[in-house]
């Protein structure tokens, strides 16, 4: 018997997911389609992720010109690029060892694109200081996560490093603190009062931590994934007062900040609210806060570009990361300047900025437009409930089932909503993700659905989706 078999048993238990039996049954029917088996629908419609391009939105036309630049020179030459484009991948190129985006960078990035990254921080936070220093450019925000968790892990005389994470959160934060050997320790959001993180339970997870872990980070999602929540200024300053006071350092996870639609709704950085407080406080509370060029508007996911800022980090610390980093090749280059034309894109006058302006609008208005339209939907089907939609790339419904569907799914051992995402898969070609894998409170049900498509296949899917549910209904009534 070969020894991989033999795999470690944590590792084991942290990858097993409802997630690859709907991703295994949506590619059997996606073949079955392509094999010719008539369905009631053409096509499988895969709502389980935030990826832009993969919902049929376009690239951003100035991005991807520079990337190609980049990538094949000779088409500098070419008078049809625009000029701004021309002079970006030339700087771009500059910075690569024998103008080449093959050659290897800094393991923590290019200098230039630190550089850049930390000045769009401070323009972001109206002028906070921010050090490129401070700056670690990853393979996506996940990356950035996974290095931050091997830092923290300790296991000294049994007791294991925790970290308090939200209740629902994205469950690669879950999958990456077990395989580091990190204990998760949750607080759960108030969903009746639209998801929001409440102080008095971050106590009460700190306090029923510390009897199995030691509790040393507190994890953050604002704009929340899956819940679409968007933290007020308050509430951010209650927690950073709560790190303060426990000494907890704070991971701020906040790649969805360029997606808010929420009437009335605000975003406020972690970094700038902290910059604000008294200076025993500002000064005092550790934090890491991660962005990607794979959210937002750019929607890069598949060219892995991340940073992580570090703050109030010890300058022992500091060195120590430096060094972790230096145990890995350098970051994709491909998502190091995907990062540098997000930090810093066309600027009026620019030959490109009226069609970079045009078609990042147009992705903003079509996010909150699908919001919008979706909430109106769910809030006129009964049996669902959901929060105000604030921010994010998705919509997180609570669903009412009747006791027969609940009987139904126990008999057959699977959770409620994977049994209705199962349905909704088979009788729909509609790919979600059920609640159970986000984590949620005890017989309360969810699905997760994604809002970053093209409006006319949002419309679509929110009709199939109407149609399936009132038939789930009458079936298990």
């Amino acid at each position: 018997m070969s020894f991989l078999r033999e795999t470690s048993l944590v590792t084991k238990n942290a990858f097993l997911s409802e997630k690859d039996v709907l991703l295994r049954r949506a590619a059997q029917i996606t073949a079955e389609i392509q094999q010719g088996e008539r369905k009631g629908y053409k096509e499988v419609l895969d709502l389980s992720s935030g990826d832009l391009h993969s919902g049929g939105i376009k690239p951003i036309t100035f991005v991807r010109q520079v990337l190609a630049a980049c990538f094949y020179p000779a088409l500098l030459q070419d008078d049809s690029l625009p000029l701004d484009v021309t002079q970006r991948a030339n700087s771009l190129l500059k910075e690569c060892a024998g103008g080449s985006v093959g050659s290897y960078t800094d393991s923590s990035g290019m200098a230039k694109i630190k550089h850049c990254v930390s000045q769009f921080i401070s323009r972001r936070d109206g002028g906070v200081p921010s050090s490129p220093e401070n700056i670690f450019l990853t393979s996506g925000s996940q990356q950035a996560l996974m290095i931050m968790l091997k830092l923290l892990f300790q296991n000294e005389d049994s007791c294991q490093t925790g970290v308090l994470i939200p209740v629902p959160s994205y469950p690669f934060f879950n999958v990456a603190a077990v395989s580091q050997g990190v204990v998760m320790q949750p607080y759960r959001l108030c969903e009746e009062l639209g998801w929001t993180l409440q102080v008095e339970e971050l106590r009460r997870a700190l306090r029923e931590g510390k009897r199995t872990c030691n509790p040393m980070a507190l994890y953050i999602c604002n704009p929340g994934n899956p819940t679409g929540h968007v933290q007020s200024r308050e509430s951010i300053e209650e927690v950073i007062e709560f790190a303060a006071e426990e000494r907890l350092l704070l991971l701020v996870d906040e790649v969805y900040q360029n997606c808010i639609y929420g009437e009335g709704t605000e975003y406020y950085s972690y970094k700038k609210v902290l910059s604000e407080m008294d200076s025993t406080i500002s000064s005092a509370v550790e934090m890491a806060s991660f962005n990607s060029a794979s959210k937002g508007f750019m929607g890069e996911c598949g060219l892995r570009g991340g940073y992580m800022e570090l703050v109030n980090f010890d300058p022992a610390v500091l060195d120590y990361i430096h060094k972790l980093f230096n145990t890995e090749s350098c970051t994709v280059v491909a998502g190091q300047i995907a990062l540098d034309l997000m930090a810093d894109p066309p600027k009026p006058g620019d030959p490109s900025f009226l069609i970079f302006s045009e078609e990042v609008e147009s992705i903003k208005k079509m996010i909150r437009k699908n919001s919008h339209r979706t909430q109106k939907v769910l809030d006129e089907l009964p049996g669902i409930s959901c929060q105000p939609l604030k921010g994010g790339f998705f919509v997180f419904p609570r669903l009412h089932f009747p006791q027969k569907a609940i009987k139904c799914a126990k008999d057959r051992e699977m959770e409620p909503d994977m049994l209705y995402c199962l349905h909704l898969l088979e009788e729909t070609g509609l790919h979600v993700r059920p609640g159970c894998e986000y984590g949620q409170k005890t017989d309360t049900y969810h699905i997760r659905l994604c809002l970053a498509t093209r409006e006319e296949i949002m419309e679509d899917v929110l009709q199939r989706l109407k149609t399936f549910h009132m038939l789930f209904l009458k079936e298990f009534s």
